[in-house]
């Protein structure tokens, strides 16, 4: 806490002063997923990198989950990322329930039910014990953001990544709102950073953005707007997360909503007035890594007003990417313009006023 109250008071006056403020800003606007280990070591390179200020965020996966002492390996985990980190660092996670879920019960964790499940049941106080039970769990884990709630309106039921993985609270906006709500309610008295996703909308898909590129162009409809604006005016939305869906609807170039200038910054932050962190899903999908340039990508999503850049490195050993690595892309692209210091600087401002707000 000393820690986190010494940068905020510091870095307005030490960003102008210090050379490497450009190399601190960027390390904030990094998330990376931890690598793979059943044992937690002190020296892995990944917590060099956190203590190096490279990157300012982590998720964990449940490769993380010791099996036999699942709790006390996930405090020690998130307890030294802290210790180490020079800015306290975003540790999220994904604990949407029912089959994207981390804490499963066969580890000795509550079992958790899908957001399908609940928006069938449609019983308020069934939704806010589900998500209360989540969130004290990972607050006392040390965990400070769930990737979560999910608010894609469940358009298509056969959707891959949505539908058939009962990810949707309902077809019916209306539910989603009225459910999803309670999970923000719940995980923001509990201190866990809530994670609306996937913006602009992923329900109305035929296709998995892991696998490649989701046309939504057809089927998007403007309801699936309609979540995030009721939620929004909550005021305890702090991030939302981004989606790799194409929509010629919202933006006529077909970039991916990630990508897009028009989605992310137009019509998020201008027209439905969001103030706080954009959070990119997994910039290693195939709907990005397969159909643009490492670099490219990095390049447009910042560009698109993009905060956090998301590298979960859930993939072959071969792919696998360092922070240092997407660190140095981001400078570079700095130093030539490519990206102007504005919008690092931006980034971290709203990063920076969602840390001091956690704590």
């Amino acid at each position: 806490m000393k820690k986190l109250v010494v940068w905020i008071c510091l870095l307005p006056n030490l960003a102008l002063a210090q050379q490497d403020s450009l190399d601190i800003k960027i390390g904030q606007m990094i998330m990376m997923g931890l690598d793979n280990f059943k044992k937690m070591e002190a020296d892995q390179p990944m917590f060099r990198s956190i203590e190096n200020g490279v990157i300012g965020g982590v998720i964990l996966f449940g490769k993380h989950v010791n099996k036999k002492n699942p709790s006390r390996q996930l405090i020690k985990i998130t307890s030294h990322i802290q210790s180490i980190a020079p800015i306290p660092a975003f540790i999220a996670i994904d604990e949407e329930g029912g089959k994207v879920n981390r804490l499963k019960p066969k580890y000795g964790f509550p079992k958790t039910v899908s957001a399908q499940y609940l928006g069938d049941l449609d019983d308020t106080d069934s939704t806010r014990y589900y998500a209360a039970g989540t969130a004290r769990i990972l607050n006392d884990l040390g965990i400070n953001m769930n990737l979560a709630p999910n608010v894609d309106v469940n358009i298509n039921a056969k959707n891959p990544v949505i539908g058939l993985k009962e990810r949707s609270y309902s077809e019916d906006y209306r539910e989603v709102s009225k459910h999803a709500g309670i999970v923000v309610e719940e995980q923001f008295s509990n201190e866990i950073i809530n994670v609306l996703k996937h913006f602009p909308g992923h329900g109305s898909s035929a296709s998995d953005t892991h696998l490649g590129i989701a046309d939504v162009s057809d089927s998007w409809k403007w309801e699936e707007l309609f979540p995030y604006r009721t939620l929004m005016d909550s005021g305890k939305v702090q991030a939302i997360m981004t989606a790799h869906i194409v929509n010629e609807r919202l933006d006529e170039t077909r970039k991916p909503a990630t990508l897009s200038k028009k989605i992310m910054t137009e019509l998020l932050r201008e027209f439905m007035g969001f103030k706080g962190v954009i959070l990119s899903d997994d910039m290693q999908m195939h709907a990005i890594s397969k159909h643009f340039g490492f670099e490219e990508a990095i390049v447009l999503s910042i560009n698109a007003g993009v905060d956090i850049l998301m590298f979960a490195n859930n993939t072959e050993l071969t792919e696998r990417i360092t922070p240092e690595y997407i660190h140095d892309v981001i400078k570079a692209s700095v130093t030539s313009g490519k990206i102007s210091r504005e919008r690092i600087n931006e980034s971290f401002a709203r990063i920076m006023k969602l840390k001091k707000e956690l704590n």
